[in-house]
């Protein structure tokens, strides 16, 4: 399993339910990483989508605690109906997406995370855990500054340790 997400400086991924900021390079990266996988993501980050509309060319999976909860895509109400339908997947093509308490809840069963770094400090009311103090993973790759919109910011890559 893996996952991605934008963060600033301080971690933070959102604000008020919606992106820090859209970088079109950030946006095309994350569509160019999740086309044709499987995308996991709690009712708020669905609702938070352009139109309220899964996306397109992905397996949308929705995790939520709301009872009859609707929409056109893939629903599950708990942690164990989520890993049964994960089970029919190959596990390199799952993407835990957000918001924040998903990825808490499942950074663990993480491998690999694709995290694009922003030099910018936001106003956040919600953020990833800071990768750079867990020593479960490490920093395994670093792109080149990309420069778009007045902000500064890399892809990185950080990779579980073996044994952890």
């Amino acid at each position: 399993m893996k996952a991605i997400v934008a963060v600033d400086k301080n971690w933070g991924i959102g604000n008020c339910g919606e992106l820090l900021c859209k970088i079109p390079g950030d946006l095309l990266y994350f569509k160019e990483k999740t086309k044709d996988k499987v995308v996991v993501m709690g009712r708020n980050t669905f609702e938070s989508l352009p139109g309220g509309k899964p996306l397109k060319d992905r397996v949308n999976t929705v995790l939520t605690r709301r009872e009859n909860y609707e929409a056109p895509c893939c629903i599950c109400s708990c942690d164990e109906e989520l890993r049964k339908l994960l089970r029919e997947y190959d596990e390199d093509d799952i993407y835990i997406i957000g918001g924040e308490s998903v990825y808490r809840q499942y950074l663990e069963d993480c491998d690999t995370i694709y995290v694009t770094k922003i030099e910018g400090d936001f106003e956040a009311d919600t953020f990833f855990p800071n990768l750079d103090l867990d020593d479960r993973f490490e920093l395994s790759r670093v792109s080149d500054p990309y420069e778009e919109k007045g902000l500064t910011y890399r892809f990185t890559e950080y990779r579980k340790k073996k044994g952890t």
